[in-house]
């Protein structure tokens, strides 16, 4: 089987703001159906103006990647040959710095669920491309992404400890997500999957402390019409007493592990009405995404008393022939 190429050379349009896509960005889609795999390539042409190669099954993809590696890579899971599950598998031995988001659909859940464990990135419902695709990839893209030479400047840093006071403002969380990816990467703890997973966590976690506790957003409502959501985002952001509401965040980075404490200031909710992120059928739902991928990502989870304050832990396994105390090795080139 040979992996179809199709490219796009216009600029992002205005569905996107840029914040991710580089003329170099290249974006692997793998399904065994022709519709559907170019109906998920169609759209993120349109939004980001990407370049997206094509592939019908695991094998096909493997060997498209051998011959030029994506920048990521998006991928049904129920295929013949090699499923999505497989494909996750084989691309984090071969090319662990890919990284890969699945499309689900309805029946696919725990297998989405062992794949996120696994190693893949992020998902999205294949009913909810139209809405979610881009800012998803966009979301994993910035979190791979690692400058290399901010790793050179972070590899004598043993322990790090910040304190942040975000406004009610996207392009500050997508800064700082950014800027703990690149410290992380920096200080060569864990694995580049495990480190992607971290910054996703950290994503989500700012991303509800921002809608749904500063701003005070009801998930219902983004099922349920989500022009209607972000409208009534926009308008919040302006009004008091939203507007003056902050993103208290610590982060503490060591060769251990990294902790990240998100806090707003919204009036809190009740966490026994928290969707249940081991129920499969909220795999489904936009309201228990952020939730699910936060518990599967991180070692420990915790909330406050009052229900605006998270506590999310990754611990990492030490490398081999580095103790806690000594420096990291230098970066492989």
């Amino acid at each position: 089987m040979t992996a179809e190429l199709a490219r796009h050379d216009s600029a992002p349009g205005p569905g996107s703001l840029g914040r991710a896509s580089t003329p170099k960005t290249t974006l692997l889609v793998v399904d065994d159906a022709l519709v559907d795999r170019h109906l998920a390539g169609g759209i993120v042409e349109e939004c980001l103006g990407w370049r997206v190669v094509y592939a019908d099954n695991g094998l096909t993809a493997l060997a498209a990647m051998k011959q030029e590696r994506p920048s990521l890579v998006l991928t049904d899971l129920q295929m013949p040959g090699m499923d999505g599950l497989q494909l996750v598998a084989a691309i984090g031995n071969q090319h662990p710095l890919v990284p890969v988001v699945l499309m689900t659909a309805h029946g696919s859940e725990e297998v989405a669920l062992q794949a996120l464990r696994r190693g893949a990135a992020s998902y999205v419902p294949k009913k909810c491309l139209a809405g979610a695709l881009c800012e998803t990839l966009e979301q994993v893209l910035e979190a791979a992404q690692a400058n290399y030479h901010d790793q050179r400047l972070a590899e004598g840093v043993l322990h790090r400890e910040a304190r942040y006071l975000l406004e009610n403002d996207m392009a500050l969380v997508r800064a700082l997500v950014a800027r703990m990816q690149r410290e992380l990467a920096g200080m060569k703890v864990g694995e580049a999957s495990g480190r992607v997973h971290t910054s996703i966590a950290l994503h989500e976690a700012l991303t509800n402390a921002l809608y749904h506790g500063n701003l005070e957003l009801d998930s219902d409502l983004r099922e349920q019409d989500q022009d209607t959501y972000w409208k009534l985002a926009e308008e919040r952001c302006a009004q008091p007493p939203y507007r003056d509401r902050r993103i208290h965040v610590t982060a503490r980075l060591s060769r251990s592990e990294v902790v990240y404490v998100v806090r707003d200031q919204g009036p809190g909710f009740d966490r026994s009405l928290l969707p249940d992120p081991t129920d499969l059928a909220n795999l489904e739902r936009p309201s228990g995404r952020g939730l699910l991928l936060i518990r599967t990502f991180m070692d420990e989870v915790h909330f406050n008393e009052a229900g605006n304050e998270i506590t999310v832990v990754k611990r990492w396994a030490p490398a081999a022939g580095q103790g806690e105390g000594e420096a990291p090795r230098p970066p492989e080139v």
